[in-house]
């Protein structure tokens, strides 16, 4: 969710993800520490609370993932707990028939003792094979009791402890949101201190860093030769470039809106390969691919502590979905420090023949960095 700053002042507005609108150019002065710092400092600072805001979104993403986990668990176990308690009930029941049967059928005399004193012997004995089945029978419903309520037991501390924890990942998402509302108004409000020759000026810094960015990383060979997608890369790359366009909205999956991890997540769901929620989960569990030999649907991760993802696309360009204030778009590869590669079909062929998507004239319009208003309206891919 960094990368290049450019043209006008935007930001989400936390709670609905408003758009400000840029300042006219009467508007109030900026204040002494915005005046103050040079046009390079500003794009520092900017650049460091977004990627601060990215680093407690993908955190909240990851509280939410293990909540959502947590809540099917916790399903689970309940649905267990009542079979469990419905067994034990049935195994009451049968305990139940056999106190009554064996309190009906006791007496004094050992089993020895009534096979002296039978008539006939030989009945006596096919009798006592019958009395030993009922005292097998007899056992298996004292164990079947005495399993049930263990299960049951275990079952009820194990639910317990499941919702314990969901109730603890509640209190913890709601604490992520507001670090991310937090960081971002601070972000709105240093946005909203500058005025429109500062922000042409950050535009321009920024653009001139990018370009010479780019131009430095394919200099350098890093990219090596173009390569085909496997049949899974090239749906997850189709599916993210029918999303060019759509906003930006942290925590978002689609389909209407998408954080970085969420595009990149839901295009390989819906190519058929399921990958983590967040990027640091996609850097950490997704097998690391060497630049040189990136395929379109592979993964970009930026960042040293990997805050930020996009989907490669092929001839050096990525689609991403920037940070607040941005559309999903295609932007260079070098918009943002990149860390490194995932795949997550590592084992897919690559296809003998590949047309890649055609993308609209304005797929790469608009900001990378996620500092300006998009005009007109989305742009459709084919």
């Amino acid at each position: 969710m960094s990368g290049t700053l450019l043209r006008l002042v935007c930001t989400a507005a936390v709670a609905a993800q408003v758009l400000l609108v840029p300042a006219p150019a009467t508007a109030a002065p900026e204040p002494p520490a915005a005046q103050d710092r040079s046009v390079a400092a500003l794009l520092t600072d900017l650049q460091k609370l977004y990627r601060e805001a990215e680093r407690s979104t993908e955190t909240f993403n990851a509280t939410a993932e293990k909540l959502r986990e947590g809540r099917a668990e916790t399903a689970r176990l309940n649905a267990g707990l009542a079979r469990a308690r419905l067994d034990l009930h049935a195994s009451r029941g049968d305990a139940g028939r056999l106190a009554r049967r064996q309190y009906q059928s006791s007496s004094g005399l050992s089993p020895y003792v009534r096979l002296l004193l039978a008539r006939d012997p030989q009945h006596a004995l096919d009798q006592g094979h019958v009395i030993g089945r009922l005292a097998r029978d007899a056992a298996g419903t004292v164990d079947r009791l005495t399993g049930s309520e263990h299960r049951a037991d275990g079952l009820a501390r194990a639910a317990r402890k499941a919702l314990n924890a969901q109730l603890a990942l509640s209190a913890r998402q709601k604490k992520e949101r507001d670090d991310v509302e937090g960081r971002l108004a601070e972000v709105e409000e240093l946005l909203a201190s500058l005025s429109a020759d500062r922000l042409a000026a950050l535009a321009a810094l920024e653009e001139d860093r990018t370009a010479g960015a780019q131009r430095e990383f394919e200099d350098s060979g890093a990219l090596g030769d173009a390569r085909t997608p496997t049949g899974e890369g090239d749906r997850a790359v189709r599916y993210a470039v029918r999303q060019l366009g759509k906003p930006y909205e942290w925590g978002a999956a689609g389909p209407a809106a998408y954080d970085c991890s969420g595009l990149t997540s839901q295009a390989w769901d819906r190519a058929g390969t399921p990958i983590p929620r967040t990027s640091q989960e996609q850097w950490a569990r997704l097998p690391h691919v060497p630049l040189d030999e990136l395929r379109p649907g592979d993964l970009v991760v930026y960042f040293p502590d990997a805050t930020h993802v996009a989907l490669y696309l092929g001839d050096g360009k990525v689609v991403q979905a920037p940070r607040p204030g941005a559309r999903v778009k295609v932007s260079p590869i070098a918009a943002n420090p990149v860390l490194g590669a995932v795949r997550p079909d590592p084992g897919g062929e690559p296809l003998a023949r590949y047309s890649p998507p055609r993308l609209p004239p304005e797929a790469a319009q608009g900001p990378d960095e996620g500092y300006a208003s998009p005009s007109g309206p989305p742009p459709t891919s084919l």
